[in-house]
C-alpha cells in the first residue's frame, strides 16, 4: 500500500549560518532545504546566525520558496554571536535559544559554519540534547574534515570545505590579473591573502602565476627572514621579465627588527565573541622590508574580502549538493552531532555521496596545511599541493605573453 505521507511530515528543520561568509553558503542552504523538504520537513531559516535565536527570534519560512544557490554569501545573513559566555559577552544566552527552539517548534537544527559555529552547536547537543547537524564552511579550508589525498601512492590528510573552491578560484584569478602589472613595472608584488592560522588558500595563488609564498605554519624568525631575502633576490633576478608575485597569509608571523619579536600584524586589536582579533597589513611591512633591503621596487596588495565574494563556483556547487546528500543519510538515521565531509579529495565528476562520510562535531577542530604541501627551505608550495589543488581548480588561471625581442645595438660612431 502506497504511503500518503512523507517520512518527516509535521517536523520542522531550521538552518542557520554563522561566522564569515563564503560564495557557497546559499548553495548549501538551498541544497539542504531541498533535500529536507523531500523528506517532509517544513524548513525554516534562522537569520543572523545564533543571534536569530535570541530575544523574540528572527525566523523565516524557506519551504516552497524560490532560492538562488548560485548567488554568493548568505541570504540568511550571518554574525559571530556566541551562545555561550565569553570575555566580550559574559551573558549565557542558551536559555533564550532553548526558549525559541521550543516556541518555533524546531525539531532539528542544521548549522552552517566553521569551528566556532559548529563547536557551539555540538556543545548544545551535548549539554541540552538539541538535535543538530553541522555543515562545513570556510574559505580558509582549515576545518578538519579527514579528507584523504592520494598523491603518487602516498596518503596525505587534507581538507575540503565548501567555500574554499570558490575562494581559491578567486585568488588564482586575482593573481593572474596582477601578473600583468607586475611585469609592466618589473616589480615584486606582495599579495596578502586571508588565512589566520593556515596557508591553504594562499597556495591557490600558484594557479595565478605566483612562485614563492609565506604561510602562518612557519614563523619568519630573524634567521629565516634573512634567508627569505636571499631567495627572493635570486628568484627575481632569474626571472626573464624581472617580476615576482609573492602571496602571503594574513596570519604570517614576521620578525620585527625594533621589538626583536616574531608576531602577526593586527588590523584591529578588538576581539569578536569567539576571541579572534582582526589581522591585516603584513603585506605592506614585507614589501617595505624587501624594498629597503634588496633595493628592488616592491608593492603590497591586499585581497581582503575579494576571496569571500561573488558567485559560487561549479565545483563548490556540486560539493555542497553532495554533502547535502549525506545530510539526508544522517537525518534518516537520526545520527545527530555529526558533520558531513568528503572522505577523499576527488575531481569534479567524482563528487558523489558514496565518497562522503561524517565526523563527530566535537572532533572538528582546525587543520593546518599538511607538511608535504610546503617546502620550508624554498618558500614554495610543492607538487603534492599542486596535485591537490588541481582536483579543485583543474587549470591555471593566467596567460603568458611569451616573447624574446632582439636587442637593438646602435651603430658604431
Amino acid at each position: 500500500m502506497k504511503s500518503e505521507h512523507k517520512l518527516f511530515k509535521g517536523k520542522t528543520l531550521a538552518i542557520l549560518s554563522g561566522g564569515g561568509d563564503t560564495p557557497a553558503i546559499n548553495s548549501s542552504i538551498e541544497a539542504i532545504r531541498n533535500r529536507a523538504s523531500m523528506l517532509g520537513y517544513k524548513v525554516y531559516g534562522i537569520r543572523h546566525g545564533w543571534k536569530g535565536l535570541l530575544g523574540d527570534g528572527d525566523i523565516i519560512d524557506l519551504t516552497n520558496q524560490p532560492y538562488d544557490g548560485w548567488y554568493g554569501g548568505t541570504a540568511l545573513r550571518s554574525s559571530r554571536t556566541n551562545p555561550f559566555p565569553s570575555k566580550k559577552n559574559p551573558e549565557n544566552r542558551v536559555p533564550q535559544i532553548l526558549k525559541n527552539l521550543k516556541r518555533y517548534n524546531i525539531d532539528v537544527l542544521v548549522t552552517i559554519g566553521g569551528d566556532d559555529t559548529n563547536g557551539a552547536a555540538k556543545r548544545l547537543y551535548e549539554t541540552e540534547g538539541i538535535p543538530v547537524i553541522g555543515f562545513p564552511k570556510t574559505i580558509d579550508n582549515d576545518l578538519k574534515t579527514l579528507s584523504m589525498h592520494n598523491y603518487n601512492g602516498s596518503i596525505i590528510e587534507a581538507v575540503l570545505c565548501p567555500g574554499f573552491p570558490s575562494a581559491a578560484k578567486a585568488i588564482a584569478d586575482f593573481t593572474g590579473k596582477l601578473k600583468t602589472t607586475a611585469e609592466s613595472h618589473s616589480r615584486i608584488m606582495i599579495l596578502e591573502v586571508m588565512g589566520r592560522d593556515a596557508g591553504w588558500l594562499t597556495g591557490s595563488a600558484l594557479f595565478g602565476g605566483a612562485e614563492l609564498a609565506l604561510i602562518p605554519e612557519f614563523d619568519m624568525t630573524k634567521e629565516r627572514k634573512e634567508f627569505f631575502f636571499e631567495i627572493v633576490k635570486e628568484t627575481y633576478l632569474r626571472s626573464p621579465k624581472k617580476m615576482l608575485i609573492i602571496p602571503v597569509s594574513e596570519g604570517v608571523r614576521w620578525y620585527d627588527e625594533k621589538s626583536g619579536k616574531v608576531d602577526v600584524v593586527y588590523a584591529s586589536s578588538e576581539l569578536d565573541e569567539y576571541g579572534h582579533p582582526r589581522f591585516g597589513g603584513i603585506s605592506g611591512i614585507i614589501a617595505s622590508d624587501i624594498s629597503h633591503r634588496l633595493g628592488i621596487e616592491a608593492r603590497a596588495q591586499i585581497t581582503g574580502y575579494y576571496a569571500r565574494s561573488g558567485k559560487c563556483s561549479q565545483y563548490d556547487r556540486r560539493l555542497t549538493t553532495t554533502l547535502a546528500d549525506k545530510v539526508v543519510d544522517l537525518l534518516l538515521r537520526e545520527e545527530y552531532g555529526q558533520m558531513p565531509t568528503m572522505n577523499k579529495i576527488v575531481p569534479y565528476h567524482e563528487l558523489e555521496e558514496f565518497n562522503t562520510s561524517s565526523i563527530d562535531m566535537g572532533a572538528i577542530g582546525n587543520k593546518a596545511l599538511s607538511k608535504p604541501y610546503y617546502d620550508i627551505n624554498k618558500f614554495q608550495f610543492t607538487d603534492a599541493y599542486t596535485h591537490f589543488l588541481g582536483n579543485v581548480l583543474e587549470h591555471k588561471h593566467y596567460q603568458d605573453f611569451d616573447y624574446d625581442f632582439p636587442v637593438v645595438v646602435p651603430d658604431k660612431d
